[in-house]
């Protein structure tokens, strides 16, 4: 499974690339605007620089809701870096995108996906990616991994080769369960990724051994 993390914060994307774990980035407006990135042309540039660092898949959503604007944002952003993956909204205009981005050799990330019918369709359209959101699914009363190991199975029955990307992911539980449930990537915070170090058994027993060794050394 890969790891992607998801942010616009460069001292974050470089603190996980530095792990030599990291396979990719994604971010959103919402990312952008956190960290201060506003104006069509710094937004751009922010995206070059995500591409300096990591040499990985980026993913780059447009903020069009209409064929024809999704359509000219994805080609502008696809030309900044070959790295750059087009995120593309799940409606019927997104949909129409994603397959005229396929046709064209772009490759594309379709997200806010919050159930089976829409993996079939962002699949069949030739998406590179698919962002099912599942922790605003477990938000709403409903299981997030559930509808993970669903896509899984339909994608391999059909022979589907669009990736699972777990999106919306907050802790590292949920980075276990995708991977269990059978995501190709999982996108999240990197508070998530660094939690999957931590266990009090490693703890205690790194501070035995160094105890031990004090004590032999002594």
């Amino acid at each position: 499974m890969k790891f992607f993390i998801d942010t616009a914060n460069l001292d974050q994307i470089r603190e996980a690339n530095e792990l030599g774990i990291l396979d990719g980035v994604t971010t959103n407006p919402s990312l952008m605007a956190k960290e201060g990135i506003t104006g069509q042309e710094n937004i751009l540039n922010h995206y070059k620089a995500i591409c300096a660092i990591v040499d990985g898949d980026v993913s780059a959503e447009v903020i069009s809701t209409d064929f024809n604007g999704m359509v000219e944002e994805g080609e502008r952003l696809a030309a900044l870096h070959t790295n750059i993956v087009v995120k593309v909204p799940m409606t019927v205009d997104g949909v129409k995108a994603i397959s005229h981005f396929t046709k064209k050799g772009i490759r594309t990330n379709c997200t806010l996906v919050f159930s089976s019918g829409q993996a079939i369709l962002a699949a069949k359209a030739g998406a590179t990616y698919l962002s099912p959101f599942i922790g605003r699914i477990d938000d709403s009363s409903w299981d997030g991994i559930e509808l993970i190991e669903q896509i899984a199975e339909i994608y391999s029955i059909q022979g589907y080769e669009t990736e699972i990307l777990a999106a919306s992911v907050r802790n590292p539980l949920h980075i276990v369960r995708s991977a269990q449930a059978g995501a190709d990537v999982v996108t999240c915070p990197l508070s998530a990724i660094m939690g999957l170090f931590k266990h009090p058994l490693t703890d205690i027993g790194l501070a035995q051994f160094l105890a031990d060794h004090k004590k032999a050394n002594s």
